[in-house]
């Protein structure tokens, strides 16, 4: 059995192939209440070996990734400046506005309010295609 060689140990083909299953559940239903244990369900492991094989072949948490897909969306529906901070937190699908706010920050180095609120113009010369690769949060590591 092949397996790929990661931070960590190894994770196989089949689970690589589980994982990602799951991973484009959380593209595709980032906004809908998504728990551990119904995403490890997807990849058909428990919910323990499935945070651990995540974080093995994707360099975070699964939660972490939610989180960080739910920030991508945030950041373009606040560049459209017609949606309050709360509105935009609910619609990515977090329920708290303090760690939506909180993650966010971390995130991106603002505030939601202070991105929505300043100019977005020179992004939107660059192409889309371009624009998600510098645009995506990213975690400040050190």
């Amino acid at each position: 059995m092949e397996a790929l060689a990661c931070h960590a140990g190894a994770v196989t083909i089949e689970d690589l192939v589980r994982l990602r299953r799951a991973r484009d559940r959380m593209d595709r239903e980032y906004a809908e209440p998504l728990g551990m244990a119904a995403l490890a369900r997807t990849a058909l492991m428990s919910p323990g070996h499935f945070q651990r094989s995540f974080r093995k072949a994707f360099g975070e948490t699964p939660y972490s990734y939610l989180m960080t897909r739910r920030i991508e969306r945030a950041k373009a529906l606040l560049r459209r400046g017609d949606l309050s901070v709360t509105e935009v937190c609910l619609a990515v699908g977090c329920t708290s506005l303090g760690s939506f706010s909180s993650r966010f920050t971390e995130l991106v180095g603002e505030t939601p309010s202070a991105y929505r609120d300043r100019s977005h113009e020179e992004s939107t010369v660059i192409p889309s295609c371009v624009a998600r690769t510098f645009t995506r949060p990213r975690r400040n590591r050190y």
